[in-house]
């Protein structure tokens, strides 16, 4: 599908948006490389081909649905229990405290580019902090659209993950990478909303 000027939605069953980290601290070695899948997020796209600055795009993510997909390095595998302690460590007080906070939001202020590639500025909301974020991304033409960020947890009241009395701890920069394969038109040329 070529994307044309409307309102599109997107989410898992169409796109995929992970998080993915790195290791710092001496004992890095041990640790692994993480890919976080959000299970549970939807978004939607106004394009305005002729004027981008016109268009926007939110994301919505559920915090209690990022689980743990892969873990790459480390002294042995990441193993299923592994994951499972990590996802509950997550949803803890000190990371994303998930009961008090149950969702992540993107909100645009700003695109600039073509559909082809473009940059987004706008606000990142977690945990009841919210600070800009400039996303970049471009589109295939067949609908394929795909993209990134680089985030600070800290800036969040995030404490990266640390082990070992901080000998092994997650970096403090995380990258989000999306990836949507076919957006679904909400209203756009000759359709009426739904």
């Amino acid at each position: 599908m070529t994307v044309r000027e409307g309102t599109y939605g997107f989410g898992p069953s169409t796109g995929r948006l992970l998080v993915k980290t790195g290791r710092a601290g001496m004992g890095r070695k041990a640790g692994h490389d993480l890919t976080i899948e959000a299970t549970r997020w939807s978004g939607e796209a106004v394009v305005v081909a002729d004027d981008p600055g016109a268009s926007s795009v939110t994301v919505t993510v559920e915090t209690g649905s990022l689980t743990v997909r892969e873990g790459t390095g480390g002294l042995k595998p990441l193993t299923d229990a592994d994951k499972a302690e990590i996802k509950r460590t997550f949803e803890g007080e000190a990371l994303l405290h998930t009961a008090e906070h149950p969702t992540i939001t993107f909100r645009s202020t700003s695109i600039t580019g073509t559909l082809e590639s473009f940059e987004i500025i706008g606000d990142l909301s977690i945990k009841g902090r919210t600070h800009p974020v400039t996303v970049h991304g471009g589109s295939d033409g067949d609908g394929m659209v795909c993209g990134g960020a680089t985030v600070t947890q800290s800036i969040f009241g995030i404490k990266p993950y640390s082990a070992f009395l901080g000998a092994l701890k997650l970096a403090d920069e995380v990258r989000i990478e999306y990836v949507v394969t076919e957006l679904e038109p909400l209203t756009g040329p000759g359709q009426a909303p739904k």
